[in-house]
């Protein structure tokens, strides 16, 4: 055994590729390999809540406003039909009213015409307003024929007789728009005469009003009381008793509700109107909670109640008040009440309007206002009200931003329906793209929500399914920067996590669209840091995730592409300092240096963990841009000006120099870099300086690159760090010298510097919880005494004894195997001891005791 021991070749820091044990394989992946961690890009948080923030690539010209008026004129009353009524196809025939019989020409002076009959105008406006209340139920009167209706407008005594044009206009469009119910007489605008000519081609058609305060249920009308039912209902009232001709009978209130009505609602309603100054806001908030209880108690709540329109007109009158709080608890009421069209688009845009103060935070805290807005969310039909929702999408944004009202909102279920939301915006733009540009507008919100909740929110993100559909949008709104930032930002949260990172990877086509998406917006900073970001967290820990991405077409192309990019960006910006003029001619890219260098240690740190991948880090380690920009980064950058950068660049050289290829472009120029990476050895930073010693650790397998690190006195520095008192350092240092210890003309150098024992005291503090170092620190020795002839002589009598002490005591089962108390670090630890550590450091024991006959021999377990 002794002479098999003897002729055992010198240890190497080999890289040459064979089959190897599990710790053979952690050992050297720690020695040559390794994969690179980053910090997150910090998302910027925004001074001011808006839609869309200072940094969307939408124009103000084409995104909806988030700074508006609102008062209580802007609100219908009442809301008696929803919106989404059909209104009735124009009559394809004219009917024609009939002319005098008499067809000559009267050339005597007109006689004054007599006033019109206010019973006959009151008759025709009834008459259309039955007709629309017919639509607002969902039941229009049947289709007849030309003959008939023209039968039915000579059976209408009014519409018999001829009016004069200025009479009919007088009567029928003066002042105010049509809208179901009898007009009411205001100033005369240009939107009305508009309507005339829309009226005398649609004789049927119901033109309802979008201006606010205008109508026949104008809010303030003093012919009114807020106890009275809507004025269409009135009027059809009115209408069947004094014609008989209405065919629909109205919903009659039960003498229970009246009750109810009188008792419980008129004395609160009472109370709010007594209060209309404002002057005591809690009071008025408080009646507003008794209202809702009382309401909610009669089941008077969504479209139940049969005095609603006079009740949102006593709650619209409210508004005007101005105060936030209490214009929460009216939105609240007013949701309830389910309201419809321009009324629910007013409501959330109250809603936003009090969101978008941070002060009003502790309004929502507590408050089933969010289970309003979640409801609005909810709905079936997202385009009928998707200026709505685009509002109540911007509140949620805001309230999500903070910790309090976000853990409420996840707890309502607020990241499963957003992620049902989404899912129908995606399957309505795979059919059409009719509503395309609102669902941009949509999505910009409802992402930075979900963006907003992601930390707190994982598990839910992966139960629901999330990162496929997040795909979905990516792919279909590509072109939107704000939509693609807003995911990339959720997509570098999630990826942070090992379950995620695995949900993403598995989702088809993935690394494909990230590329085309790179290509794209390749000048937006925020996105690519992000994207880049994100790949680098899917390539750290997965190697199929390596292989996948290198596969796509174009891959490592289109990364070397952007790397190129940014590097002449970063170039361009460091000489802009120095040349200001330089920073006027340079493309227009809104970035700063500092963005510039995040984007390259991102993309770099890619480069890094691709590597890890036999077949990619062969082909980047012959690729000569690749390469060429690396050394670039370490020759302009110093690590003073950017740490992790630098540190990044020589770590992937790290990486590309495990691989000893024919064609290697990293051992073509391994002296360059062996000159650079001097340049981190004499820095103050200790990673700089670790990482030089690991690369130094892989180039020094080569003899030219040995001569180099004697010729310069690099050994010195790696003699010097086994001082260290960090185990990393003293391993990398340990990988330098055992390769030199390969040459015997460079073994005496070990020696000189006091090597020998700084060895042996690397071997005695870190060994028990370091048996890779601790076999690495032995085969260093092994190599060192190949020739040796006396222990004594070689390491000197004090290091020898020390040596073999240390080495007997190591060799002891019982300590190795006690060295951690966690499970796993036990078995690998005891892995180690017995694949690496044992074999080593049994050779070295015999080597020593055989060649020193004067010390007694000491025996250890075999």
């Amino acid at each position: 055994m002794e002479k098999k021991a003897e002729i055992s070749k010198p240890f190497y820091v080999s890289s040459a590729p064979k089959q190897k044990t599990s710790a053979e394989i952690i050992s050297e992946a720690r020695k040559s390999l390794r994969t690179l961690k980053t910090q997150r890009p910090l998302t910027p948080r925004e001074d001011q809540r808006k839609l869309f923030g200072p940094s969307s690539s939408r124009t103000p010209e084409n995104r909806p406003p988030s700074a508006f008026s609102l008062h209580a004129l802007n609100f219908d009353v009442p809301d008696s039909r929803p919106v989404t009524v059909k209104r009735l196809t124009p009559l394809e025939h004219i009917p024609k009213l009939p002319s005098s019989p008499d067809n000559e020409v009267d050339t005597s002076p007109p006689l004054p015409k007599p006033p019109v009959d206010p019973v006959e105008v009151k008759r025709v406006s009834s008459a259309r307003a039955r007709l629309f209340k017919a639509a607002s139920q969902g039941g229009l009167p049947p289709v007849i024929r030309p003959e008939e209706f023209m039968k039915r407008l000579n059976s209408e005594p009014s519409l018999a007789k001829p009016s004069p044009p200025q009479a009919a206009q007088k009567n029928v469009f003066s002042k105010g728009q049509f809208r179901g119910s009898s007009p009411v007489l205001t100033e005369p605008t240009k939107a009305d005469e508009n309507e005339k000519e829309v009226f005398s081609k649609k004789a049927c058609e119901n033109s309802v009003s979008s201006r606010p305060g205008s109508g026949s249920d104008s809010i303030g009308s003093p012919s009114r009381t807020s106890s009275r039912p809507s004025s269409s209902e009135s009027t059809g009232a009115r209408n069947r008793t004094g014609t008989g001709n209405e065919s629909r009978t109205q919903e009659v209130e039960t003498e229970e509700e009246t009750c109810y009505w009188n008792a419980k609602i008129i004395p609160i309603l009472q109370q709010l109107e007594s209060t209309q100054n404002g002057n005591d806001v809690e009071y008025l908030c408080g009646t507003c909670v008794r209202l809702y209880g009382a309401l909610e108690q009669g089941n008077m709540l969504e479209r139940k109640c049969k005095k609603r329109a006079s009740l949102l007109k006593a709650l619209y009158r409210l508004i005007d008040i101005g105060s936030d709080q209490l214009s929460l608890q009216l939105a609240k009421l007013i949701l309830a009440l389910s309201v419809t069209g321009k009324n629910l688009l007013n409501v959330c845009k109250l809603i936003f309007k009090i969101s978008r103060s941070e002060n009003n935070d502790f309004l929502f805290e507590n408050n089933s206002i969010t289970d309003s807005l979640l409801s609005v969310v909810c709905t079936e039909d997202v385009f009928s009200i998707s200026e709505a929702l685009l509002y109540c999408m911007g509140a949620l944004k805001f309230l999500s931003g903070n910790s309090t009202i976000l853990k409420e909102l996840l707890n309502k279920g607020l990241v499963e329906i957003l992620l049902q939301l989404m899912k129908k915006i995606n399957d309505a733009n795979k059919l059409n793209k009719t509503h395309f540009s609102i669902s941009g507008h949509l999505l910009v919100q409802l992402t930075a929500t979900l963006r907003n909740s992601v930390d707190q929110s994982r598990q839910r993100f992966l139960c629901s399914e999330a990162l496929p559909e997040l795909c979905v949008v990516l792919e279909q709104h590509g072109s939107d920067k704000d939509i693609c930032t807003n995911i990339a930002r959720i997509f570098s949260k999630l990826s942070s996590y090992n379950d995620c990172c695995a949900a993403l990877a598995n989702c088809s086509g993935c690394y494909q669209l990230f590329l085309a998406l790179l290509k794209k917006h390749q000048k937006k900073q925020d996105f690519v840091v992000r994207i880049f970001f994100t790949l680098g967290n899917l390539t750290a820990k997965n190697n199929n995730a390596r292989e996948q991405f290198f596969k796509e077409e174009g891959s490592i192309d289109d990364v070397l592409e952007l790397f190129r990019v940014y590097y002449e960006l970063d170039i361009t910006s460091k000489a802009s300092k120095t040349h200001p003029r330089v920073e006027e001619e340079r493309e227009c890219v809104q970035t700063h240096t500092s963005e510039v260098e995040d984007v390259l240690i991102k993309l770099i740190r890619l480069l890094a963990n691709l590597s890890i991948h036999p077949t990619v880090g062969t082909a980047l380690a012959t690729n000569p841009i690749c390469v060429g920009l690396l050394v670039k980064v370490l020759e302009y950058k110093s690590i003073d000006e950017c740490e992790e950068l630098v540190i990044n660049a020589a770590a992937t050289i790290n990486n590309l120099s495990f691989y000893p290829v024919r064609n290697s472009v990293v051992r073509a120029r391994q002296l360059h870099l062996a000159e650079l990476l001097v340049k981190l050895l004499l820095s103050n930073n200790m990673e700089g300086i670790l990482e030089a010693a690991r690369v130094f650790g892989n180039l020094s397998q080569s003899e030219e690159v040995r001569d180099f690190i004697v010729q310069k006195n690099v050994y010195k520095f790696m003699v010097a760090l086994l001082d260290a008192k960090n185990q990393d350092v003293c391993f990398s240092a340990c990988g330098v010298l055992i390769n030199l210890t390969v040459d015997k003309n460079k073994r005496v150098i070990l020696r000189e510097e006091g090597g020998i024992k700084k060895l042996i005291d690397c071997l005695r503090d870190f060994g028990p919880t370091d048996w890779q170092l601790a076999s690495l620190v032995c085969k260093t020795l092994w190599n060192y005494s190949e020739k040796m002839t006396c222990a004594a002589l070689s390491f000197g009598e004090e290091e020898t004894k020390a040596l073999l002490h240390i080495l007997s005591t190591y060799l002891e089962e019982d300590l190795a195997l006690d060295c951690s108390s966690s499970e796993d670090l036990r078995e690998f630890h005891k892995v180690c001891w017995e694949t690496e550590f044992i074999p080593v450091a049994q050779q070295l024991m015999n080597r020593i005791q055989r060649h020193d006959t004067f010390l007694e021999p000491l025996t250890a377990p075999s």
